[in-house]
């Protein structure tokens, strides 16, 4: 008895921590609902006549012949292909890896012998819990240009970062994000999203949340281990950023104080030489 109440515990300790940053709770709330889509790419693009016709969820690609890839949100509308990834860890939303998504969705677009004129517009969407590029911008809109003129290469592919570390309420970028950082639906401002959210945790206008055994089991078996290591790497994380914050201290203080030189410090402090490059790259 004492374990179910525990568990159960667990279960709505996890429910309630989620927001849509996590992607696992993104796939629930966005599959199959095209209104929600709708609502993203017509913020991030500025296009309030933008409407989604398909959308999938944790799609896998295949690539016969080398790496596959499985797009957290993947779209079609009017005409133009969607695939937009939650990344809260910096290394998620690399730069080639939104290069690779782009060409995996071309290469699945055509079927032999397709002109290339017929290839869609894409639109490669990394929404990102930190600055990731660092340029203190609320969104960044990535397109290949001409050396020479700066004019726009103009081949239909396109990779926008959205920073949701802006998340303030003064724009409509800004308040989409506040509801993807938001864990409790009635705080949010768009009513869309409130509505699904609160259908699976919390409640909103006094609807119960849903509650059925597929979700249960789907939070249970893969939302909850998802957070617990989630949690134990932020943790791992915060320990090596004070190990390295210790370091540095103790580097600059040798060089300073001893006028050691930073390579004579590091062997001081028995820091193995594989480690040397990354302590002389943050002095």
């Amino acid at each position: 008895m004492m374990h179910d109440a525990l568990e159960r515990q667990r279960f709505e300790q996890a429910v309630a921590s989620l927001c849509l940053l996590d992607d696992p709770f993104m796939t629930v709330v966005f599959q199959d609902n095209l209104a929600c889509v709708d609502l993203v790419i017509q913020i991030v693009l500025n296009n309030p006549n933008l409407h989604a016709t398909r959308v999938i969820t944790q799609d896998t690609i295949q690539n016969l012949h080398g790496h596959s890839v499985r797009l957290d949100i993947h779209a079609l509308a009017d005409g133009q292909e969607f695939n937009i990834e939650i990344q809260r860890a910096a290394g998620g939303a690399a730069r080639r890896r939104a290069r690779y998504n782009g060409s995996i969705m071309d290469a699945a677009a055509l079927q032999t012998g397709e002109d290339y004129d017929r290839l869609p517009e894409t639109y490669v969407i990394f929404i990102t819990e930190t600055d990731v590029l660092q340029g203190g911008q609320p969104i960044y809109h990535i397109q290949r240009r001409i050396d020479g003129t700066n004019e726009p290469f103009d081949d239909g592919s396109h990779i926008i970062y959205v920073n949701s570390s802006i998340h303030d309420g003064a724009t409509p970028l800004g308040r989409l994000m506040h509801d993807f950082r938001c864990t409790r639906a009635e705080d949010m401002y768009y009513e869309v999203l409130a509505e699904r959210v609160g259908h699976f945790k919390g409640n909103v206008g006094g609807d119960e949340r849903m509650s059925n055994q597929l979700w249960d089991a789907y939070v249970r078996d893969y939302i909850v281990p998802k957070i617990e290591q989630r949690n134990a790497e932020r943790c791992e994380q915060a320990l090596m950023e004070g190990k390295n914050t210790e370091r540095l201290s103790s580097i600059k203080n040798l060089m300073q104080n001893l006028k050691f030189s930073a390579e004579k410090a590091m062997e001081a402090l028995s820091i193995p030489k594989s480690e040397w490059a990354r302590y002389k790259a943050m002095l």
